[in-house]
């Protein structure tokens, strides 16, 4: 891991812009594999199609965390942030530095690290540290029953997605 320099362009990173052309290439045989490329649009029914498949797939947030470098774990993050970017105008696809110790980790390394962020996240080009959308956090949060505090969580794919769509325009207002 190494400090970021003051230069340092988060949407330029080589892994990431490797990854992103990565994804988009095998975007086609990833929605073959995981029911048809019909089914993802990016549309709210093509997420609540994933949903369901992860849901299918997973019964723990840590069974996505240990296959988090899986192709369908990959294309289901890849389609995740893709449909947020596209809803977004303007944002973009990113490879943040850790805000808590400013470091830049691995780029999705082989034993994931619990002190950084070690996946691609998408938001505004100038948006601030914590302002980002991170596509493995929200197939992880699909699976948790409750929340850091205890309390149940039933949410949908859609509405994270919307609800925090949603909550951003509110603050624009």
């Amino acid at each position: 891991m190494t400090t970021p320099h003051a230069d340092y362009d988060s949407t330029r990173h080589p892994d990431l812009l490797v990854w992103l052309t990565e994804r988009q290439a095998s975007f086609e045989s990833w929605t073959r594999e995981a029911g048809g490329v019909d089914r993802f649009d990016f549309s709210d029914a093509s997420l609540d199609a994933l949903e369901d498949l992860v849901k299918e797939t997973f019964a723990e947030s840590e069974e996505i965390t240990a296959q988090r470098r899986s192709p369908f774990v990959q294309g289901a993050v890849w389609y995740i942030g893709e449909t947020l970017r596209r809803r977004r105008e303007g944002w973009v696809w990113k490879f943040e530095p850790d805000v808590t110790f400013g470091l830049l980790p691995a780029f999705y390394p082989a034993v994931p690290d619990p002190a950084y962020l070690d996946t691609p996240c998408v938001g505004a080009p100038d948006a601030k540290p914590g302002e980002h959308w991170y596509p493995l956090n929200t197939l992880r949060r699909l699976l948790a029953a409750e929340d850091e505090f205890d309390n149940p969580i039933d949410e949908r794919l859609v509405g994270m997605i919307e609800g925090w769509y949603d909550e951003d325009e509110e603050d624009d207002e």
